[in-house]
């Protein structure tokens, strides 16, 4: 399709990168059902790497069916898929050119409790590029002892992805020396959003943030300049302007199970403060097929027809 001048605008906002690069961001931006609108939803499914597969695939038992995610992203309409390197391997010859893919290069298990946070490199831009993927993805853990050297690992990758012309989508999930709460606390998530953005990443992935504010310093600052924070789509709002004044694509996980009526409450909330879309997993393909790509579907026309 051509490109529109709201994507053209997006991608103006990268002039650093190739035209490699650029050409698989614009890849993103102009598929599926929300194709041209600047605006993403993405099925991420590394949830049997990170929670095991009984958590993720005991509640629809298709899921444990690598084969089933990609169909369902490509049902639903979404703009990509994202999976780590075995989902990906299993299904990437079946389904090439027929939606993006993008592959997540680092996981974690909970087997264990580290104190801090890291998650291990379980696949290569080499391996992405072989798989025909559009975009690697990467987790880090703002306020893990160990976040340093994840960012530095991430600098690496990042400039390899971009030598193969490939862009990066950055999970940032504060935790470590962080409190429970403040995991999504407004302060802390805004501020993943400005170090995800100043490490390079071309997509950002973030918590919805809570009305709560973790650091006493960046309190005093929300209180003095009166930063509204009390509904979420405020909230949306300040995240986004973190990341280079929303001029970085920031989307919203979808996070733990919920009703259907709350996830599509907070996606309007989100479409309001000015998010560019949802990646979202468990609260989709934990449905049976029919009720997933109605939902997919309806978050997409909110985001759509969002002003």
């Amino acid at each position: 399709m051509a490109y529109t001048d709201r994507v053209k605008q997006i991608l103006s906002w990268y002039p650093s990168d190739n035209p490699g690069t650029l050409t698989n961001l614009a890849r993103l931006l102009n598929t599926g059902t929300l194709a041209g609108t600047g605006k993403m939803v993405i099925l991420p499914v590394d949830q049997g790497f990170e929670h095991g597969p009984a958590r993720s695939f005991a509640p629809n038992p298709a899921g444990y069916d690598p084969d089933y995610h990609i169909q369902l992203a490509i049902d639903s309409g979404c703009n990509a898929y994202a999976a780590p390197l075995g989902f990906l391997e299993s299904v990437a010859g079946k389904y090439a050119g027929e939606i993006p893919l993008i592959l997540k290069l680092n996981n974690s298990d909970t087997l264990g409790k580290p104190e801090h946070p890291m998650s291990a490199v379980t696949g290569s831009v080499k391996d992405a590029v072989r798989l025909g993927c559009v975009a690697i993805g990467y987790t880090i853990y703002p306020g893990s002892g160990y976040r340093n050297e994840q960012y530095e690992a991430l600098r690496d990758l990042i400039a390899e992805a971009k030598d193969h012309g490939l862009p990066t989508v950055l999970w940032a999930y504060p935790r470590g020396s962080i409190s429970k709460e403040g995991e999504q606390a407004i302060d802390v998530i805004s501020y993943a959003a400005q170090i995800s953005a100043q490490l390079g990443a071309h997509v950002i992935k973030v918590k919805p943030p809570k009305d709560f504010l973790e650091q006493a310093e960046a309190k005093k600052v929300y209180e003095k300049f009166n930063i509204p924070t009390k509904t979420m789509s405020d909230r949306i709002r300040d995240v986004v302007k973190s990341a280079f004044n929303g001029k970085r694509i920031v989307i919203f996980s979808g996070g733990e199970s919920k009703t259907t009526e709350d996830l599509l409450e907070e996606i309007r909330q989100i479409a309001a403060g000015g998010g560019f879309g949802s990646i979202m997993g468990r609260n989709a393909f934990q449905r049976p097929h029919d009720e997933s790509v109605k939902l997919l579907k309806d978050v997409m026309n909110i985001f759509k027809n969002a002003k």
